[in-house]
């Protein structure tokens, strides 16, 4: 077969991370997985309760959702973010990676046009720029950028891999690039919620983008502050016309949210209690594991929000990552993100207390 999609992408970086994982899981204490990221805490009840009590929906859902959902979407929009937003201008979406891999192809984008990512980023911008046949183009600034050829542009803050969050005039900074240059800008704000030294600020806000969103749209999801990540519930919310078109080009593709999903998502953004409970876990699981890693000779840098840390001893990734998994601890190399985190590892603090525990033990040795 010729000119296979698969082949314009690259390897699929867990893969290369499986012999590691041989390695660790080989240890007599048993793994201690901080790679992916996953979930380990339990979803939530009130989430489940509604799961379950929509479970009996024999009919179609629709791609937009009820408007009760997209209400409380707007709702929690308001409430957290500050975002001035009507229902008209959300739009769930069956997981964020979803919408990342597939928005520059719903969005008509291909050949001659560029996508643009942060510099260390979340593989798939890139692979969401390939699946069209668009240029994918790594910036530190957007001033480095062609401002003829980018379509696209991701901001992600708080950052996966690095946990940085862009303050608010960096963002205004992107904004108005974005407008006066015609880009749609689309910002990752999936790891919102988890800030712990710094506050993070959405690019919806009217301290950042004025009284609306022209072109702009921002991702959410409920992976991570609600433990939903085999949900798969998140939405993406902004310009109401980009939006719109957004829903018309799904709806032919059948892109929805199961009805049981769409009223757990209702269920989870209307209740933050849970969201209170999980951040104290993970805080907790935070505190521990980096005090462990920098007393074993790591740097950790940035790391202010989001569920990772970013560890480096200042050699190449997957030394680190060899001698870790020696003792049973595996973790993501840096590289995974984009050559400049070649000398770094992503250790996620998503894994049980009683894990994080006998991590931080042989940690201390």
């Amino acid at each position: 077969m010729k000119n296979k999609l698969s082949d314009l992408l690259p390897e699929f970086p867990w893969d290369r991370l499986e012999p590691y994982k041989r390695t660790a899981l080989a240890h007599p204490g048993g793994i201690c997985d901080f790679s992916v990221g996953t979930p380990v805490d339990p979803v939530p009840e009130v989430i489940q309760k509604a799961l379950a009590a929509s479970s009996d929906t024999p009919g179609y859902p629709t791609v937009w959702g009820p408007l009760e959902l997209r209400e409380t979407i707007a709702g929690w929009l308001h409430r957290r973010v500050g975002a001035e937003i009507g229902p008209q201008a959300v739009l769930p979406t069956v997981g964020s990676k979803e919408l990342v891999a597939w928005l520059p192809t719903q969005l008509g984008l291909g050949p001659g046009d560029q996508v643009a990512y942060p510099r260390l980023a979340y593989p798939t911008y890139e692979v969401g720029a390939r699946l069209c046949g668009a240029e994918p183009v790594e910036y530190d600034s957007v001033d480095e950028l062609d401002p003829a050829r980018v379509r696209l542009l991701w901001l992600n803050s708080p950052s996966n891999p690095t946990g940085r969050v862009l303050g608010a005039d960096e963002l205004r900074t992107a904004v108005a690039w974005a407008r006066e240059h015609g880009v749609l800008l689309v910002s990752d704000e999936c790891y919102l919620e988890l800030g712990w030294e710094a506050e993070p600020v959405s690019v919806l806000h009217p301290e950042v983008c004025g009284d609306g969103h022209e072109g702009l749209l921002a991702v959410h999801s409920l992976s991570k502050r609600s433990n939903l990540a085999g949900y798969r519930a998140s939405f993406v919310a902004g310009d109401p016309v980009v939006v719109r078109e957004l829903l018309e080009i799904r709806k032919h593709g059948g892109m929805i949210v199961p009805a049981p999903v769409q009223a757990a998502t209702a269920a989870a953004l209307a209740d933050d209690a849970h969201v209170a409970e999980q951040r104290g876990r993970y805080a907790a699981r935070r505190a521990a594991l980096r005090g462990a890693l920098e007393a074993y000779g790591f740097r950790i840098e940035h790391s202010e929000a989001s569920l990772y840390l970013w560890a480096t001893q200042d050699r190449p990734c997957w030394e680190t990552v060899a001698e870790l998994a020696a003792l049973g601890i595996l973790v993501a190399p840096g590289d995974f993100y984009g050559p400049a985190g070649a000398r770094f590892v992503r250790v996620a603090f998503t894994a049980t207390d009683e894990r994080v525990a006998a991590a931080v033990e042989r940690l201390r040795g």
